[in-house]
């Protein structure tokens, strides 16, 4: 009896050890990704979540990601990138823009009508990346992943279907790039996070935003306006870039194993996914207003060259901008297009 008791406290005891091979069931490493959208928007659950249970299956169990949505974690969206650089949080995800300034190469993917294909541009920017952009402005984080989502509409009240419609109003932008854009364009540019703009909306700050269509459905925005203004042709108004970062410090900890199942579920094959998926969810977004009745006006060829025109004077702003820091801009947008085009744009 003596010896039944001992042969099993042992096996316990080995077992909480993990000195039984093929016995260890316990996850070796947490990793905490945070991030500022509600869990129903798009990117976190068809992008994140597929992503982190992805690596996880691909680890073989040695990893474990647990998911803090809409700053549960503590602090304002533009505090995301700096969390994953002081190790706040392990990974995070943001728009570059919310830290304005910080990343000027980043910039040249959100010029006006740059954009053409999201996947291409996606792609395009996570190259960059890739051969340049680790180095030169992301030192401080490992990339997992750079992206673009779906072509930028205008969303208001009152409705925009010329350029002349754009005088006066207070629209919400994301970046500085696109802040500027509004500005030129005869809009009162207001800079916010995505998550504010609901109350900003109700109170009268803003008269109405500019976002693409996935992310409408987040935000409930197409209860709070009804009118919204699409772009004809190949160029988008805008896009915005994303990334997700992650610690250095912390995947240079982990093991070969997890690093492993790390990179292969990020870089390229990320950039592809999330871009992809953010543009397939437009369609859902846009359905959602159709089906309230708002109005969707969809600017033609002749009303989008009055926009294009009045927006060239941002895009010479920014080489401008760039040559005082250093950086030849007009080589940076040739390269851009050039990587778009590419990748199929």
């Amino acid at each position: 009896m003596k010896k039944r008791f001992f042969m099993k406290t042992a096996a316990a005891i080995a077992l909480a050890a993990g000195m039984i091979p093929g016995m260890l069931t316990a996850q070796e490493v947490t990793l905490r990704l945070h991030q500022f959208l509600p869990p129903p928007a798009t990117v976190p659950k068809h992008i994140l979540k597929p992503w982190a249970a992805a690596v996880e299956e691909a680890a073989g169990g040695k990893v474990k990601i647990e998911h803090y949505d809409a700053m549960a974690l503590g602090g304002p969206p533009p505090a995301l990138f700096d969390q994953a650089v002081d190790g706040v949080a392990d990974i995070t995800m943001t728009v570059v823009g919310y830290t304005p300034g910080r990343f000027p190469r980043t910039e040249v993917f959100e010029l006006p009508f740059m954009m053409t294909d999201p996947v291409a541009t996606a792609k395009a920017f996570q190259e960059m990346v890739e051969t340049d952009l680790q180095e030169s402005e992301y030192g401080d984080v490992k990339v997992l992943g750079a992206w673009v989502h779906g072509p930028g509409v205008i969303h208001t009240e009152n409705g925009v279907s010329k350029l002349e419609d754009m005088e006066g109003l207070k629209l919400r932008g994301p970046t500085r790039v696109i802040t500027d854009m509004l500005n030129e364009l005869g809009a009162t540019p207001v800079g916010m996070p995505l998550p504010a703009i609901p109350e900003a909306l109700s109170k009268g700050v803003i008269d109405g935003t500019v976002i693409p269509w996935e992310v409408t459905p987040a935000i409930k925005l197409s209860d709070l306006v009804s009118n919204h203004t699409e772009f004809s042709g190949d160029e988008a108004l805008y896009t915005a870039t994303i990334i997700m970062v992650m610690n250095k410090d912390k995947y240079e900890s982990l093991p070969d194993d997890v690093k492993a199942a790390i990179d292969q579920e990020s870089g390229m094959k990320l950039a592809e996914m999330a871009s992809r998926i953010m543009y397939e969810y437009d369609a859902p977004g846009r359905a959602i207003a159709e089906g309230k009745g708002n109005n969707i006006v969809t600017l033609d060829a002749a009303e989008v060259a009055r926009f294009k025109e009045k927006a060239q004077p941002v895009i010479e702003r920014w080489i401008a901008d760039m040559e005082s820091k250093g950086i030849d801009g007009a080589a940076l947008i040739e390269e851009a297009k050039a990587l778009i085009k590419k990748h199929g744009g």
